[in-house]
């Protein structure tokens, strides 16, 4: 009887172990993919950013090919 108390207490400890493992884990794998979200919600607005910030710089070399344009087309022009 003795060898089967020890036994059942040895399981009920190895099942301990063990759930505190997988709680422990649980709790990584949490902080993990919290970590993830975070990072790609950054990517993202740094992406987006970099996108506007091009954005930005063609309208502007478009306005300024547009400004530049112009002003000779301008010059060329006679009235009679």
């Amino acid at each position: 009887m003795t060898s089967q108390r020890d036994r059942i207490a040895n399981l009920e400890s190895r099942v301990e172990e063990l759930d505190a493992t997988i709680r422990g884990l649980t709790e990584e794998l949490v902080d993990a993919n919290q970590r993830l979200r975070e990072l790609e919600a950054e990517q993202e607005s740094n992406e987006s950013t970099e996108v506007e910030e091009a954005k930005t710089e063609e309208s502007k070399d478009e306005t300024d090919d547009n400004d530049e344009g112009t002003s000779g087309l301008g010059d060329d022009i006679i009235v009679a």
